[in-house]
């Protein structure tokens, strides 16, 4: 696996164009058929529209990048194939919630998810709801994915300005700091009490991270590689 690289950016310049993806067009019926698979191991998830990019430059503090829509179904066969265009990468805003006492929240995903079991930060392979314009919002996706995933609004947080972009391989995680005003163990039974009351929540268990210790493999690279460094700074 390729050893992650943190960029610190100020700003993110993240153009969306329409741009024709071969491997999509090319592989087409491969594709199909892998997500009927896919589906019939978890029939809940859909294929709806997805945003990825490309052509990622990171220059002083500053990242830019051009973003093209697909279907969910060739984003899943390109994760599950390895990544055969090389020229694409899956990137990706996550609100990385940090306690008063110091303890990252992350939730673990939920059995009838794409990424069942997996445990990270609330976050979202960006959707046309992220669009404005012509650019992604990636920081209106922090906001949409924090409130769907865990229930906390704008109103409950504050967010810091800059973003840790940890890249592995074909992964940018773009992730944001944000503070919440409640110590770890409150903080999980407010958004265990929200899960509660949803009929079918992306997350089925809330965990705190105070250390390196409470890392699992469970937890992509990305996320360990940005909380390694996170408490290094401690």
């Amino acid at each position: 696996m390729t050893s992650p690289i943190i960029h610190r950016v100020t700003t993110l310049d993240l153009a969306v164009r329409p741009i024709a993806w071969p491997f999509a067009e090319e592989r087409g019926a491969e594709i199909a058929a892998h997500f009927a698979e896919k589906q019939r191991e978890r029939p809940k998830i859909w294929n709806g529209r997805v945003l990825l990019g490309r052509d990622a430059v990171f220059t002083d503090g500053h990242l830019a990048a051009t973003y093209f829509e697909t279907d969910f179904a060739s984003f899943l066969a390109w994760r599950d194939w390895g990544f055969p265009d090389k020229a694409v990468f899956n990137g990706f805003g996550m609100g990385a919630l940090r306690a008063s006492d110091g303890a990252f929240i992350m939730g673990e995903m939920a059995q009838h998810t794409a990424n069942a079991g997996r445990i990270y930060f609330p976050s979202g392979t960006p959707d046309l709801d992220d669009v404005r314009g012509d650019t992604l919002d990636i920081s209106g996706s922090v906001v949409r994915e924090l409130e769907e995933e865990t229930g906390l609004t704008a109103a409950d947080y504050r967010a810091e300005p800059d973003w840790h972009c940890v890249v592995t391989g074909p992964t940018v995680a773009m992730m944001q700091v944000i503070n919440l005003d409640l110590p770890g163990h409150v903080a999980r039974a407010r958004i265990e009490a929200n899960l509660a009351r949803e009929v079918e929540p992306e997350l089925s268990a809330i965990h705190l991270v105070r250390g390196m210790s409470d890392l699992t493999p469970s937890m992509p690279r990305f996320v360990t590689a940005f909380v390694e460094q996170q408490f290094a700074s401690r």
